[in-house]
């Protein structure tokens, strides 16, 4: 029986820069660029004292209250893959995590399906410690809880007389004064998100994690070409899976594959697969995964080496959230009622994908800004004849305000648009970075809402194995 290796993997967040909307058609393309603001995911093997036998794997995200999953899991019949279960007990009740059991359930029927020694030996129990870097969520206020540091694992269901959690005292990695992983001190449904692209980065990296825990670097090598194309179809189709629709996949590639120019995949690729504990199940997905003509378009290329040395996409908070589902469907039904307009309105909206990608690619520093200023007048527009706020009236003064900001080339409401997140392209230095800050300060102050610049930054690396060393304090002592 093989036991899994302890393995760190990580996955980016997102930014959407140009494609809002036509990136959900397959005609058009969607540029989107890497964060380094990251979801880790470390997997390791639960010990056990001998004679002792588990058959769990517990999920973990310590930054939040009430929030370790444990799961049981059987292999259904007639190939229909494997099945996990919550388990819960009356004195431990946890309200279930979708996106989690959902990956779990593709995931380990995949590698059941790829080592056969699986329906015989099963799974050797697991413990997956899922962490968000600081800026997936909006900085908790007046929480005593939220300025602890996360030393390591908590006190939770793992510990037992026969498996305790390692006792390391290292301090974990801190951004600057701040801990890298901040605990925020309510529960992941009451937190509120940045719009950065949290569970496709969950979905990518938990994936990630799982294949290479139980599989291990001679069948899946996360680093490889074929590891990653693997890992992308896997995660895509767990991922559209969890959210209960096909989307366009945007934030799954840029998980995987960092920045890039994307075109998705055609919905029906996955629309007529069985669901997991269905006849044919496992073999059906091991066949979609693995198959070679997924034709969507990754392409790194037109990017060249991404923004000029120099420059930064930065992005800013705003505190209040948009139902991005909502604006979604009027721009459906003003394109559906307008269809004329709407393929004029695209097309132009793909004349700056391509521009700005191009500007990109070529290193025109000074050009950048010219570029992104009509992606901003499209969208808006398209915004008001939908009836949908992509780039609401508040947003539309601030960002023009930021972009007289000395060293600021351009701002665009990224994505669906809405109040949840700014990007901006600004030199990366500290006074510019100062002079952001000082402006978002006092506008958030005569505006009465809270508008922040995150530590995060634009990058091009996607998915990632990190040095187990550094996640030490969370690992569990095996002696």
């Amino acid at each position: 029986m093989v036991h899994g290796h302890t393995v760190v993997v990580s996955a980016p967040g997102k930014v959407l820069l140009a494609g809002g909307y036509i990136v959900l058609d397959r005609k058009h393309t969607g540029l989107v660029f890497g964060l380094s603001a990251r979801i880790s995911v470390l997997a390791q093997r639960i010990p056990t004292s001998e004679g002792v036998h588990l058959s769990e794997i517990v999920v973990q995200s310590p930054q939040f209250v009430n929030s370790t999953w444990r799961y049981g899991y059987h292999l259904v019949g007639h190939d229909g893959g494997i099945k996990v279960t919550q388990l819960q007990s009356k004195d431990d009740i946890v309200m279930p995590n979708h996106f989690i059991e959902t990956t779990l359930n593709y995931v380990l029927t995949y590698i059941a399906s790829v080592d056969k020694s699986r329906a015989e030996h099963g799974f050797s129990p697991a413990s997956l410690i899922v962490l968000a870097d600081n800026d997936y969520y909006s900085e908790p206020r007046q929480m005593e809880s939220a300025e602890r540091l996360t030393s390591g694992p908590p006190l939770s269901v793992l510990q037992s007389e026969s498996h305790e959690a390692g006792s390391s005292t290292e301090t974990p990695p801190t951004e600057g004064s701040r801990p890298r992983f901040r605990h925020f001190g309510t529960t992941i449904s009451g937190a509120h998100k940045t719009g950065l692209g949290s569970s496709a980065a969950i979905v990518t990296a938990l994936t990630a994690a799982l294949l290479s825990h139980y599989l291990g670097s001679v069948v899946f090598d996360v680093n490889s070409d074929e590891g990653k194309r693997i890992l992308h179809n896997l995660a895509q189709i767990a991922h559209c899976s969890a959210q209960g629709k096909i989307g366009s996949g945007f934030d799954v590639a840029s998980a995987v594959y960092g920045s890039c120019v994307y075109r998705r995949f055609s919905p029906s690729l996955i629309s007529k697969l069985p669901s997991p504990g269905q006849p044919g199940f496992g073999s059906a997905l091991v066949s979609l995964v693995n198959q070679g003509d997924w034709d969507c378009e990754i392409n790194k290329d037109m990017l060249g080496k991404g923004l000029p040395s120099g420059l930064a996409i930065r992005m800013c908070d705003v505190d209040c959230g948009t139902q991005t589902v909502g604006m979604v469907k009027k721009v459906h039904e003003w394109k559906s009622a307008n269809p004329d307009r709407a393929e004029q309105t695209y097309n132009e909206l793909q004349h700056c994908v391509d521009h700005l990608a191009s500007i990109i690619r070529h290193q025109k520093i000074d050009e950048i800004g010219t570029a992104m200023r009509p992606l901003r007048d499209l969208m808006r527009r398209m915004g008001n004849e939908a009836g949908a706020q992509i780039e609401p009236e508040t947003q539309e003064a601030m960002l023009n305000e930021l972009e007289k900001v000395p060293g600021v080339y351009g701002t665009v409401v990224p994505g669906a648009g809405g109040y949840d997140a700014a990007a901006v392209v600004m030199k990366d230095d500290a006074e510019t970075e100062k002079r952001v800050k000082e402006f978002l300060r006092s506008w958030s102050k005569e505006r009465g809402i809270q508008v922040r610049l995150l530590r995060v930054k634009g990058e091009t690396q996607g998915v990632r194995t990190e040095d187990v060393k550094e996640f030490a304090s969370w690992l569990y002592a095996t002696n």
